[in-house]
């Protein structure tokens, strides 16, 4: 397959664009700075600017841009950015396909978990309906963005959990284990969805050639609670758990990036996913978690 990426130069996408090629298939990726050899190509998401030609002749879409959910504090001026980070780049992809006479055949969009909201004791998968609060809004209008794509073009709304690896949004929850700092966050029931970083690219691969379209779980098929979590990590790295952070310190700390990246509890299952077909690596958290901590 011939494949155009956008927002691939992080922690995902890049493994995933070595997997790709590894596999065998041409992937052509799109930067907002000058391209440095073949297989680069400049586009401005801000100024939306993309030349159509990079997509004629294209199997597939796949964009990952976005800033980081992980940084904070969420002030006024970062939730702008992380809005219109992800809006503006896949709304430039969707329309630019929209005005081709043989638009590609498949756009893998980037979204989050974070559209179920805060649901406790509430047994979720991908059709639940969505929640509320700033990321569920913000990634309502992230999808509705990747819709204005032809109807002729197969849409995946890739709704990713937290990714267990050595960067991103586990990474505080290690090295805070490992320097014995290691804590259960809150009451330590609220479940968290999480996804190994092998499993995540294995899943995109996946659903490159598989028929599933619109929302995708892309979780472990084992619901953990964020206690099993850090224990998971403390068990890994031969530490204690020593300081419990309650939820009131979480809140007027970090405030609402507080309450969403480790208070919210979300139970959910990758049930589309599973029934297409797709075999995890890492099942339970404590297999995912030993596959980052060991050598």
């Amino acid at each position: 397959m011939r494949i155009v990426a956008a927002g691939v130069s992080g922690m995902i996408g890049t493994p995933l664009v070595e997997t790709l090629r590894s596999d065998g298939h041409e992937v052509d990726v799109l930067v907002r700075r000058e391209p440095r050899g073949a297989g680069e190509f400049h586009w401005d998401p801000a100024a939306g600017e993309l030349d159509p030609t990079v997509l004629e002749g294209a199997d597939a879409v796949l964009n990952l841009s976005g800033a980081s959910i992980a940084r904070i504090p969420w002030t006024r001026a970062y939730q702008r950015e992380l809005l219109e980070s992800r809006i503006r780049p896949t709304r430039l992809l969707a329309e630019t396909m929209a005005g081709m006479s043989a638009p590609p055949a498949t756009f893998l969009s980037g979204s989050a978990i974070g559209i179920y909201g805060d649901r406790p004791r509430v047994r979720l998968d991908d059709e639940s309906p969505r929640g509320d609060g700033f990321l569920a809004d913000l990634v309502l209008a992230w999808e509705q963005a990747a819709a204005l794509a032809p109807a002729a073009t197969r849409v995946v709304n890739l709704r990713t959990g937290v990714v267990v690896a050595r960067s991103g949004g586990m990474a505080p929850v290690r090295l805070l284990t490992t320097v014995f700092l290691g804590s259960r966050f809150g009451s330590g029931t609220q479940y968290w969805p999480w996804i190994s970083l092998d499993d995540e690219v294995r899943a995109i691969v996946h659903l490159l050639t598989s028929d599933l379209a619109g929302p995708i779980v892309l979780a472990g098929p084992t619901p953990a609670t964020s206690d099993e979590v850090t224990r998971a990590f403390a068990d890994a790295l031969g530490r204690p758990r020593w300081v419990p952070a309650p939820a009131w310190a979480i809140r007027l700390g970090l405030g609402e990036a507080g309450q969403h990246l480790l208070l919210d509890d979300v139970q959910l299952v990758p049930r589309r996913l599973e029934a297409d077909g797709f075999t995890w690596r890492h099942r339970t958290i404590d297999d995912a978690v030993r596959a980052v901590v060991s050598p």
